[in-house]
């Protein structure tokens, strides 16, 4: 387990993909980190996973990939958010394409 609780390396990871945004706040929660578009959650970084909002139907569409599963921080899994293992995110590409799919989610939804 790392001493703190989110990846360092993973979270430097998102922001790499996140960098041309100027939109992007990144805020502790979870007991990890959490990355805000627009003062949405969009995706975040929670122990060694990464954790991604999509719609209800792209979640559903995500757990049929490898090294997923629901997001059950609470016990219950969340609808629209899913966790990627350390084996899914261990290509660069890997991590941008489940940020841009968070992104582009996240981009639809009202400011808050």
């Amino acid at each position: 387990m790392y001493a703190v609780a989110f990846d360092p390396d993973l979270a430097q990871r998102v922001r790499a993909s996140l960098a041309e945004r100027s939109d992007i706040l990144e805020r502790k929660m979870f007991g990890g980190l959490a990355f805000m578009l627009a003062g949405n959650m969009c995706c975040g970084v929670i122990g060694e996973d990464l954790m991604v909002r999509l719609s209800a139907d792209a979640a559903d569409a995500a757990l049929d990939e490898p090294h997923t599963r629901p997001m059950d921080f609470t016990g219950r899994p969340m609808t629209g958010f899913v966790y990627v293992a350390p084996e899914g995110t261990a290509a660069d590409e890997d991590v941008r394409r489940w940020v841009a799919a968070a992104v582009s989610f996240a981009s639809g939804l009202p400011p808050k």
